[in-house]
């Protein structure tokens, strides 16, 4: 099915700010000179600009025209918490190792979850968090090159890969679901699980406007950890 006149504007116009073809403060094309290249009707270019101004990707300056805004890195409209910041908080070390870092892609169901094409590439990556030298997550996550496009490059035994992406793709929207679940043999072995040991698994998909920017399972042991939060 293809996308609606309107959506291929957008995805134009945050394709040529996230490529750096347009950087913060320089002008985008006018709703007529959009309209004629997309040939659509200016209603349409008018709604995919005033969609993206209230996204804050855009702003509109009343004579002088659209603008690339500054990015509102500080404005993510989700927190979501990173592992080393909440083992931090416990008074204790965090450590991760590296199991897996590079490129992959997307089978039929992640790229449906991802909303691209099957057999795009993506980024993967597979980490074992510990806390005091105790394995306490299994992390698989499947990234968006379009999102994070230097993700594999990244030293994620320095930093961690949610507070990387929280930082080159601000979160406006996230998605997840927690359930008991029997993890595979070597997910067992790499958290120090007994046969039988229960494991919590936290599913999230995470946006960064309107682009799903990562997948992520994450594996804790069950009888080590516990999901807490507050609203």
């Amino acid at each position: 099915m293809n996308a609606p006149a309107y959506q291929s504007i957008k995805d134009f116009i945050l394709e040529r700010i996230r490529s750096g073809t347009w950087a913060e403060g320089d002008q985008v094309p006018s709703e007529n000179e959009l309209a004629r290249e997309f040939q659509v009707a200016r209603m349409t270019v008018n709604r995919a600009l005033r969609e993206l101004t209230a996204e804050q990707v855009l702003t509109r300056v009343q004579g002088a025209g659209t603008f690339v805004a500054r990015p509102k890195y500080e404005s993510t409209l989700v927190s979501i918490r990173s592992i080393s910041d909440e083992i931090a908080a416990r008074g204790h070390r965090h450590r991760a190792s590296v199991l897996a870092l590079g490129a992959a892609v997307a089978d039929a169901a992640l790229a449906e979850e991802m909303q691209i094409k099957p057999g795009s590439p993506i980024f993967h990556s597979r980490l074992l968090h510990f806390e005091n030298d105790e394995p306490l997550q299994l992390e698989e996550r499947w990234v968006n090159p379009v999102a994070a496009p230097e993700y594999a490059l990244q030293d994620f035994t320095q930093i961690t890969p949610n507070q990387y992406l929280v930082r080159v793709a601000p979160l406006s929207r996230v998605e997840y679901r927690i359930e008991a679940a029997l993890p595979e043999p070597g997910t067992r072995m790499q958290l120090a699980m007994t046969d039988g040991e229960p494991s919590l698994l936290l599913h999230r998909r995470t946006w960064t406007h309107e682009l799903v920017a990562s997948v992520v399972n994450l594996w804790h042991p069950g009888n080590r950890y516990r999901f807490t939060g507050h609203f």
